[in-house]
């Protein structure tokens, strides 16, 4: 499980996160959502220890981060699909860190069959397409066999058949209890998946709430965009104008 309470972040002048509440439980997926600029991003980086917050907390199974006894087997993170070095191979990369949080090595080769990518297990990372990246970004979430999964946008540059796989994995952990804390863009796949979902703008919640009450909010053929954009309305700081 993970619970905010009362986090707060500013970066000068500018407040990316204002007093930001809520909880993700076992055996569900949660989707934070929000415009550019929400402050999302900011939130999973203060959850994953990544950056202070200037107030509030974070819990995650009900103890601080530093507090964890086996990290790697609470929680995971994918928060950046480019972070790594281009000269590893994607075998590399992922050993490193199983040395590191005193994982076997032989998981490696495990979740890169998770993933898909066993037969490219030894290809420099430098070379790997969008959604080849994207997988091994996954396949580091899920070193360790975490109890708790922090995605941010994990279908971004997955095809189709990716999409479809990833929808398979993420319900999957759900269903074996583990708390999945996602955020995406793709609200096909969140009207199709979620749990619950939790609506940031301006750095502040805008909703809170499960999934038929969120689609509750909207209408029509698309409630869960229309809900969406009913609730972002007057939150989005990147609008262009269309002539």
């Amino acid at each position: 499980m993970i619970r905010v309470s009362a986090l707060s972040k500013r970066f000068g002048d500018k407040v990316a996160v204002d007093d930001v509440s809520f909880a993700a439980a076992a055996g569900s997926i949660t989707y934070l959502l929000g415009p550019n600029g929400a402050g999302k991003s900011t939130v999973m980086r203060m959850i994953a220890g990544l950056t202070a917050p200037n107030s509030g907390t974070v819990r995650v199974n009900e103890r601080p981060l530093r507090e964890l006894g086996d990290t790697m087997r609470e929680v995971r993170f994918n928060l950046d699909t480019f972070a790594r070095n281009p000269r590893h191979t994607a075998r590399q990369h992922l050993s490193w860190q199983a040395r590191l949080g005193g994982i076997p090595v032989r998981e490696v080769g495990e979740v890169l069959d998770r993933v898909g990518l066993s037969e490219v297990g030894n290809r420099l990372v430098g070379r790997f397409s969008l959604g080849m990246s994207q997988r091994l970004g996954i396949a580091s979430a899920l070193l360790g066999d975490p109890r708790t999964i922090v995605l941010d946008e994990p279908d971004n540059g997955l095809d189709v058949d990716g999409v479809l796989w990833l929808r398979e994995l993420l319900t999957g952990l759900a269903n074996q209890g583990r708390t999945l804390l996602v955020a995406s863009h793709n609200l096909t796949e969140v009207e199709i998946t979620a749990d619950r979902i939790v609506i940031m703008g301006r750095g502040r919640i805008l909703s809170d709430a499960d999934r038929e009450e969120t689609l509750a909010l909207g209408s029509g053929p698309r409630r869960l965009e229309s809900a969406y954009l009913t609730v972002t309305r007057g939150s989005v700081e990147y609008a262009g104008g269309v002539k």
